[in-house]
């Protein structure tokens, strides 16, 4: 069963990393060959994006046929120049000539922090990063974990990564999201070493709290990070960000999109603490397809009437309040799936006890 992004008909992910010899980093690309109505809300206070201006609902600009997120700072903004390219060259775009190849396509982007990560501060994904996930997309389930844009993702002092998740409606309505988790906050409470949103319910996760020397491992390396700068210490507070895309195939207006980016922001604070930092540059798109699998499933809009179980506003209210459960779901999946790399332990590593399975 695919509960990743690509769960909604339209969607393709491609992803291309590279780890090893002063490397540790890469770029994901949400590749959306027939366009999508897309939005976005970027609420960390040291963002590096591109394209997004155009995403607000006023602008002319009314579909995308990429997102590109990547590692390397804002040198990482050049992979969308690949991404581009493999659009083009397959007549994806904006048309704006006579000709089929007259087209622009229109590829937003946001980037994190992981410069120097895997040895070598120059090693950084470029255009070529870019085309090369862009060339790979396909429908197949997307690969969690030390992969992708999160190859270099670290998260107070775990590895991060990509994460997935994804949740069908019975009207055929999907909403699916993918994280790339590089939050300068702590996905994990110290004292309990569970993910913060597994603490009320772990089992339901697969997780059982850890043993004692877990526990205490895990505190060595995140309690001291929260203390010295997620806190408000005077350490040097790390340099990070939280990227990713939250999609459905419902059929939404800019605006609507915007807002479904805006909460989905909440997911994000749910799974991460503390979130939105001047460090973290924490952005997030928002795509609609409007493929649902039932026409009737997006209720027309109507001015006359707010309440209601059948009306446009509680509809968008149930997508916008599932838009933040599966990005926070997929948050907690990008922890629970990286590896350790760099240096950098993972969750996995330390708190093997923590697994019901293990």
């Amino acid at each position: 069963m695919n509960n990743t992004l690509t769960s909604i008909a339209g969607l393709r992910v491609g992803q291309y990393q590279r780890s090893g010899r002063g490397w540790l980093t890469g770029t994901t690309v949400v590749f959306i060959p027939h366009g999508a109505t897309a939005g976005v809300d970027v609420r960390g206070g040291g963002p590096g994006t591109r394209e997004t201006e155009l995403l607000r609902p006023e602008n002319l600009v009314q579909q995308v046929h990429a997102v590109c997120l990547s590692g390397g700072s804002a040198y990482g903004l050049a992979a969308a120049d690949g991404v581009m390219r493999r659009c083009a060259e397959l007549g994806v775009g904006l048309s704006v000539g006579a000709s089929a190849h007259e087209v622009v396509p229109i590829v937003p982007s946001a980037i994190i922090f992981d410069l120097g990560r895997g040895g070598s501060f120059e090693n950084h994904p470029t255009a070529e990063f870019g085309y090369q996930a862009t060339a790979v997309a396909s429908r197949r389930p997307v690969r969690s974990g030390t992969v992708g844009a999160g190859t270099g993702a670290v998260t107070c002092g775990l590895k991060g990564g990509v994460g997935n998740a994804s949740r069908t409606l019975p009207d055929g309505t999907v909403v699916a999201a993918l994280a790339v988790v590089n939050a300068a906050g702590s996905l994990v409470n110290p004292e309990s070493g569970l993910p913060w949103l597994s603490s009320h319910s772990p089992a339901s996760f697969g997780l059982r709290r850890p043993d004692r020397d877990d526990r205490r491992r895990l505190q060595e390396i995140v309690s001291p990070r929260l203390e010295n700068y997620g806190i408000g210490g005077s350490g040097m507070p790390p340099l990070n960000t939280t990227i990713g895309v939250v999609a459905t195939n419902a059929a939404l207006s800019k605006a609507e999109c915007t807002k479904l980016a805006q909460v989905a922001q909440d997911g994000l604070a749910r799974a991460a603490n503390p979130s939105h930092l001047l460090v973290d540059g924490d952005s997030i798109f928002a795509l609609a397809t409007g493929t649902e699998a039932k026409e009737t499933a997006t209720p027309a809009v109507t001015q006359t009437s707010l309440a209601g179980p059948g009306t446009r506003a509680a509809y968008i209210n149930r997508l916008l309040a599932i838009g933040a459960e599966v990005f926070a779901a997929a948050c907690l999946d990008a922890l629970l799936s990286a590896r350790g790399a760099g240096g950098f332990p993972a969750y996995r590593d330390l708190c093997p006890s923590a697994f019901a399975t293990s």
